[in-house]
């Protein structure tokens, strides 16, 4: 029987945590869970590719454009089960016993968030995430995304939009979603720079304005400014 498990992960200029990230992975190869890992990249101008290419990964190329990415990963994989992860996103060991439990569920899933850093900042914004996936079913992409090839078809897939694809998506799973007893450690650079509260707000209003209408592209002009 083959493995069942496509993990797809989209890159742009992702040479600094892509490697720790496949490392991580590792454990599912052993367990015969993971079936291929799909690198769909935007355009990387530094080691990225290198890097996926030495770890055995399948590549797919393409514009930039994360929904874009997401959507041309999965349409190469081959797996009955895709797990979209970001590049700069560890899971921690023991991670594939817990999937491979999951599995058994049929549900899609999702990890819970948690911040490579200390401090009130990382655990305010690690214990939203984790709120707002558990009661509105709305994971972000940096919490995974567990989905069977078949409840991915029904969705319509991942849309090639600037922003919110991730959104999309959950809300197009809604009531399909169950947490995964797993942690998906992520970068803190992001919210560093911008500040913790500052860019944890902005992606609070960012939902809002999404869910009262606003185009993703309007909201991907806003949000890079």
């Amino acid at each position: 029987m083959r493995a069942p498990l496509s993990i797809i992960i989209p890159t742009l200029n992702a040479e600094a945590g892509l490697a720790a990230t496949l490392e991580a992975l590792m454990e599912g190869l052993s367990a015969g869970l993971i079936r291929e890992v799909i690198v769909s990249d935007g355009g990387s101008g530094d080691r990225t590719l290198d890097i996926a290419d030495e770890a055995g990964c399948v590549i797919v190329t393409g514009a930039a454009s994360r929904g874009g990415q997401l959507a041309r990963g999965a349409a190469a994989a081959q797996g009955e089960w895709f797990l979209f992860l970001h590049a700069d996103t560890i899971l921690e060991p023991g991670w594939s016993a817990k999937v491979s439990a999951h599995l058994k569920t049929g549900q899609a899933g999702y990890f819970r968030l948690r911040f490579d850093a200390t401090g009130f900042g990382p655990r305010w914004v690690a214990g939203w995430a984790n709120v707002r996936s558990r009661i509105f079913g709305l994971p972000y992409g940096d919490q995974g995304l567990l989905v069977s090839l078949s409840a991915y078809r029904s969705t319509g897939g991942y849309r090639e939009i600037p922003l919110m694809e991730d959104v999309a998506i959950a809300r197009a799973l809604r009531g399909q979603l169950r947490g995964i007893p797993c942690d998906a450690v992520t970068s803190w650079e992001r919210y560093e720079r911008a500040g913790w509260l500052k860019r944890g707000g902005r992606n609070l209003m960012t939902l809002l304005r999404y869910f009262l209408g606003a185009s993703p592209e309007r909201l991907a002009e806003s949000y890079r400014k």
